[in-house]
């Protein structure tokens, strides 16, 4: 049997119903695994012991009265730095924030509470969720656990190394343009962007608005379906989440792929993938048609603009939602510079990093006069014909199968001084969140003993769809088993 620090969220919740473990002794047996490989790993800017076991004695106090348990009882949990806390400090991994405090909990931080869900700290990140590799942190970069030389991805790289390390079940992530599905691929785990609007923004630090979504993070498809089943549905302190149809985690389990017709993108199989990550990839299409699918080539003809679409229109509104770090009402306030220009100007200077800076410039120029029209407003119209190719493409298949990333783990700064190889990272990813649909990355394979993603996009809100084809490839494959050598 697993070690408790590898068990699944339905065997620890489990557990802890049946009185087999306390979720105590879950929560320890974590805590123990972080101060083990933490120092190796850094996927941790918090760690909250005293409120994680204080969390896991009432799951056993409500336990020892009869009471029922919530879906995740008892099960240790990350949350990335981007999502709010209540009491805990919510950095965004950004200087500007060090040491704040948020008076409230995120829509998804209070349901992770309510199902019984044992929050154990906040995972570092790039930047307010700015890069691809979780080097863009103020507190120190991010090691993958299967190469401590090598990155874990970004920008929810210690929400992925957590998990893969063991340190907890599972996590949060926010994915703006494939900050969960990337760093997920090259740390073997899955990792979920659900559909715009599926789970509430409200308490999330902004990023790009119309681009940000929270997705769950874990070691198996249904892991995944579990967590996502927990934090998702309409709230009405977010006007852009939806009222759509329930999503049931058992209902990806159930029946069989037979039929399941599965589009192959031309566009994401050419230049820029490596040779292994490609080969992978059309092993695991024909490892789904073995199964009973059928998989065919298409186009996507514009998705090879959406990284030149996403770094105006990201940007842009980056460039507003930062625009309330001023140094007066909440954050690091500089003593230096004169009178209010100044101090905002001393302020965001001394907060923020490089990158955080260089992409509110670029959309600041974007949104300027006499450039809104050549910039943003060309980008909107070229996102609007992308999700179009997408429609188009869902007419004739269910499912759409590509890499998540062109490559395994990239080395600790190979990437740092190239600011376009950094965002090609993405260039997989990027047309999911485009177009507002759900995509997975599951792992597929090894190449130089790092992971390979395999990404599986659908139709809007249709998550059960997607992840009952990744369940399926999961099922009938073994690297979702796989360890990294930190685990062993």
């Amino acid at each position: 049997m697993e070690p408790l620090t590898y068990r699944s969220l339905r065997a620890l919740r489990d557990a802890v119903c049946s009185g087999e473990v306390s979720a105590r002794e879950i929560t320890r047996a974590h805590l123990d695994r972080i101060a083990e490989v933490e120092p190796a790993i850094s996927a941790l800017l918090a760690v909250t012991t005293d409120g994680a076991l204080a969390q896991a004695d009432a799951v056993d106090a409500a336990r020892s009265r009869g009471e029922e348990l919530g879906p995740l009882a008892g099960v240790p949990i990350a949350l990335k730095d981007v999502i709010s806390t209540r009491g805990v400090a919510t950095t965004c991994g950004s200087r500007i924030l060090a040491g704040w405090k948020p008076p409230y909990d995120a829509t998804v931080t209070a349901r992770l509470r309510e199902a019984g869900a044992v929050m154990l700290g906040k995972a570092n990140c790039d930047e307010f969720a700015m890069g691809s590799s979780t080097e863009n942190s103020a507190y120190g970069p991010t090691r993958n656990p299967w190469n401590l030389d090598r990155v874990p991805g970004g920008s929810s790289g210690g929400s992925a190394a957590a998990v893969a390390a063991g340190e907890v079940a599972g996590s949060l992530g926010s994915d703006t343009g494939g900050s969960i599905r990337q760093p997920a691929a090259l740390c073997g785990i899955v990792g979920l962007k659900p559909t715009y609007g599926r789970v509430s923004r409200f308490g999330l630090v902004a990023y790009a608005s119309s681009l940000d979504q929270i997705g769950p993070m874990a070691r198996s498809v249904e892991d995944a379906a579990l967590l996502l089943e927990a934090i998702c549905g309409v709230d009405l302190l977010d006007a852009t989440s939806v009222d759509a149809p329930p999503f049931s985690a058992e209902a990806v389990k159930r029946g069989d792929i037979r039929g399941l017709r599965v589009g192959v993108p031309r566009e994401f199989m050419g230049d820029g993938i490596d040779g292994a990550v490609a080969a992978a990839v059309r092993a695991a299409v024909e490892a789904l048609c073995s199964m009973g699918a059928t998989a065919e080539e298409c186009s996507l003809p514009t998705a090879r603009h959406s990284l030149a679409t996403y770094y105006i229109l990201a940007p842009a509104e980056a460039s507003s939602n930062l625009a309330r770090y001023d140094g007066v009402r909440f954050g690091l306030r500089s003593e230096g510079g004169s009178g209010h220009a100044g101090m905002t100007e001393a302020s965001r200077e001394a907060g923020f990093g490089a990158e955080t800076k260089q992409r509110i410039l670029v959309g600041t120029y974007a949104l300027s006069a006499g450039y809104y029209d050549a910039y943003y407003l060309r980008a909107q119209k070229v996102r609007t014909l992308i999700r179009r190719d997408f429609d188009a493409a869902f007419e004739r298949f269910d499912v759409l199968v590509t890499p998540t990333s062109p490559t395994v783990a990239f080395g600790i700064g190979e990437k740092s001084d190239d600011p376009l190889a950094m965002k090609l990272a993405d260039v997989c990813t990027l047309p999911a969140n485009m177009a507002g649909i759900p995509g997975v990355s599951i792992p597929c394979g090894m190449d130089q003993g790092l992971p390979i993603g395999l990404q599986i996009m659908g139709r809007s809100f249709d998550e059960e769809n997607v992840l009952r084809a990744a369940y399926a490839y999961e099922q009938a494959t073994r690297w979702h088993t796989h360890r990294p050598e930190v685990a062993r």
